[in-house]
């Protein structure tokens, strides 16, 4: 089997999902499935930022420059689905798309963002369901 044979890239070459390029518009769907790629790729840094990511050593502390590291990627992550969460035009798809990125924010307890982009969603179902999960979003 040939795929066992194939060299893997280190890490340090590859891309994220946010960093490749759009070579089209997108389209609602389109982008809201972006938009949730990203914020599952991302979930492992904004774990790390959260402090929830379990460590090699089973401390509560993070080497810094791996803290540094995930924290550039969530980020980067975050603000690439900011970007394309604006641009979504029907207002069902980008509540459902903002509220992905609370998730993510929520995870990395970046909760100046996620109270700032929870106030943007207009749909009540979207809007009392994640009231429901995360109550420390009012405040």
């Amino acid at each position: 089997m040939r795929w066992f044979n194939s060299k893997v890239e280190p890490k340090a070459g590859l891309k994220d999902i946010w960093d490749e390029p759009v070579l089209a518009p997108l389209g609602d769907i389109e982008a809201a499935e972006r938009i949730r790629h990203i914020c599952r790729s991302a979930a492992d840094s904004a774990e790390w930022v959260g402090g929830v990511a379990p460590r090699v050593d089973n401390s509560k502390r993070s080497p810094p420059k791996q803290l540094e590291t995930e924290s550039a990627r969530y980020q980067r992550a975050a603000k690439a689905a900011m970007e394309i969460a604006m641009k979504v035009s029907d207002e069902l798809m980008r509540d459902a798309a903002v509220r992905e990125i609370v998730e993510l924010c929520l995870t990395a307890r970046d909760m100046k963002t996620a109270r700032i982009l929870f106030r943007a969603i207009q749909s009540p179902s979207i809007r009392d369901g994640l009231l429901r999960e995360h109550a420390e979003l009012v405040g």
